[in-house]
């Protein structure tokens, strides 16, 4: 793309203000656009309500706190992991290396603090910066040598997995000496408030999320990027520069679920991510974020990782075999980019 090459050098590979990338999104900003996104807010939570209805009725304990409880704290890691991917996804790229990333980001956690014996801040600091490395090389490979977002991260997907195993010898790596590890997930950090902190954590990056993509000038230049790379290019925008920046954000989410995931089983195993690659996108999906990219909100990302985790919890408590499960969160997932095509369709 010639004249995006263009406006990065006559910008000097960089655009701060805020006028560069408006025209791009206007889509998006504008009263309708904004009326669209909360009516698929609405739409995803009153099916949210209406799972709930269902699956209260099929199994009185479906309603009981320690139910209620564990669906939010099972959800927390793919909430985490799918409010950074929703950033990915408004640019119009995909992330594919979300499970092994984390995983990665979990294993190296175990070797910071129970192999280096690092103190617990700093290990887990090292265990999101491992994270927000897979994340910046994802951005590199994608911005600089123009590789394709789905080959990009599914190489990655496959280095991440290997180095896991490699690291961890292919055995599970136990935090039971560390203390105050397990609190990360599993603690309660408000006294009479009965959520673990893992939910404390995926509720604080929601907003941390919505501030930066709804407040400032990242998000502003994800949903111009999104809506049309070539015109924010044109108008000044750093197109290699920011999608490097969101993938790395990306990254960092991953690295801290795969903290909070770690902390939550109080070890580090090789195959603790497989599959949450694909919950996280649909929790995107669901959550109203178009694939084609240029539309999205943090909210509905939260909204959807909480229908794909009361989905989950209600589907095991009807005792609905492993294998049925995966088919119908398949399942769930069609449905969900069959809506964003038909959104798409209709102009939404």
């Amino acid at each position: 793309m010639k004249p995006v090459d263009t406006a990065e050098r006559a910008s000097g590979g960089d655009a701060s203000g805020g006028t560069p990338g408006a025209p791009a999104e206007a889509g998006t900003r504008s009263p309708l656009g904004l009326l669209r996104r909360q009516l698929q807010q609405i739409l995803a939570f009153a099916s949210l309500i209406v799972l709930a209805g269902f699956f209260s009725i099929a199994s009185s304990n479906f309603l009981t706190w320690s139910n209620i409880s564990g669906i939010l704290l099972s959800t927390a890691v793919i909430g985490i992991l799918a409010l950074g991917t929703t950033f990915v996804i408004i640019t119009g790229g995909i992330e594919l290396s979300l499970g092994t990333g984390m995983t990665l980001a979990a294993v190296m956690t175990g070797v910071f603090l129970v192999n280096l014996g690092w103190p617990l801040a700093v290990g887990v600091a090292g265990g999101v910066l491992v994270g927000a490395l897979i994340g910046f090389i994802n951005g590199v490979n994608i911005a600089f040598l123009k590789i394709p977002p789905f080959i990009a991260t599914l190489a990655m997907m496959l280095i991440a997995e290997g180095l896991a195993l490699v690291i961890s010898d292919a055995a599970p790596i136990y935090f039971t000496d560390v203390p105050g590890f397990n609190d990360i997930s599993r603690g309660n950090l408000v006294p009479g408030l009965d959520l673990p902190n893992a939910v404390l954590i995926l509720f604080a990056l929601t907003v941390v999320g919505a501030v930066i993509l709804n407040k400032s000038i990242l998000g502003r230049y994800t949903f111009a990027i999104g809506s049309n790379e070539e015109a924010a290019g044109i108008s000044g925008i750093s197109i290699r520069k920011w999608k490097i920046i969101v993938y790395t954000l990306s990254g960092a989410f991953m690295g801290i679920a795969g903290v909070v995931l770690a902390a939550r089983l109080n070890s580090a195993q090789p195959s603790l991510g497989v599959g949450y690659e694909l919950q996280a996108i649909a929790a995107v999906v669901i959550g109203g974020t178009s694939l084609q990219g240029g539309k999205g909100s943090i909210v509905g990302t939260l909204i959807g990782a909480l229908i794909v985790g009361t989905v989950t919890n209600g589907l095991r408590i009807m005792s609905v075999p492993q294998e049925w499960q995966t088919v119908i969160i398949g399942l769930v997932i069609l449905v969900a980019v069959y809506t964003d095509i038909l959104r798409r369709g209709k102009g939404g």
